[in-house]
């Protein structure tokens, strides 16, 4: 599992003061500068933007409806995220989790969809279930970033939607070999017989399940506040009409029983005349 191989990883990776020159670089603007996310969601990926041909957008959702906007507001995060990342020489493909993302992205995103999950919350969510899922995911799709697409939970009545990017190992090295903007990997002194290469698959194995857990908890805990709203303002609707209905009964009683009355005092004094 990931987190063993980064506990192993963690007794032989020394990681030594970086020179000063990686310092500045790590303080630098082109390093801090905040990824760009589609229809005001927040990125809170610590790997900026970097130009990649293969996306792969993992978007979660949930399999149970009747939750407010949460899983349209994930779609169309996802959707627009899709244009972003598209292009001629670029490929982007959907990964969902859960029921209701899947029947709203297969109606124009079919051929787009590589791999979908659904009843995740079946049972309650916990680490060793999703780092399965993870292990799945980066065991069947090919991929140069990852942009998990979920929605981060505030309070019962709000969520914002939230996009985290994980860069293949590959293109993390490559990065960094040609002084890209995910910082410079040879400052760290790495001990042990492994390379870099394989610390680097190790380490985005665990970041992934970790991001994807993260993510599936906040979203889990946003779709449950929005149906507790959902379900407080169904509530409060329906106790409306139902005191819009009783009063239009009671009015419709009324003057039905005051026809009756007039007519028996018409026929009363007609036949008193």
């Amino acid at each position: 599992m990931a987190m063993a191989v980064l506990r192993r990883e963690g007794r032989r990776v020394l990681l030594s003061s970086p020179s000063p020159a990686a310092a500045m670089a790590a303080r630098s603007p082109a390093v801090s500068q905040p990824e760009i996310a589609p229809l005001g969601a927040r990125s809170i990926s610590t790997q900026v933007g970097v130009d990649v041909k293969k996306n792969v957008i993992v978007a979660i959702t949930s399999d149970k409806g009747l939750c407010g906007g949460i899983n349209s507001t994930s779609v169309k995060v996802s959707k627009a995220l899709h244009k972003l990342t598209s292009g001629p020489e670029k490929e982007s493909k959907y990964v969902i989790l859960g029921e209701k993302g899947k029947v709203q992205l297969i109606r124009d995103s079919k051929q787009n969809i590589e791999m979908t999950v659904s009843e995740l919350q079946k049972n309650p969510i916990n680490y060793t279930q999703i780092a399965v899922l993870a292990d799945d995911i980066l065991k069947n799709v090919e991929f140069d970033a990852l942009r998990v697409v979920f929605n981060k939970f505030e309070s019962v009545i709000s969520f914002k939607p939230t996009m985290t990017t994980i860069l293949s190992p590959e293109i993390m090295e490559k990065e960094s070999e040609s002084g890209g903007k995910v910082g410079d990997l040879d400052t760290y002194e790495i001990e042990g017989g492994e390379t870099k290469s394989e610390i680097l698959q190790n380490l985005t194995e665990f970041q992934f399940s970790c991001v994807l857990y993260n993510g599936a908890l906040e979203n889990a805990c946003s779709e449950l506040g929005a149906r507790m709203s959902a379900m407080d303002s169904s509530s409060r609707n329906a106790g409306d009409m139902l005191d819009r209905l009783t009063l239009t009964y009671n009015r419709t009683r009324q003057a039905s029983i005051t026809t009756e009355l007039i007519e028996i005092i018409s026929g009363a004094s007609a036949l008193e005349g």
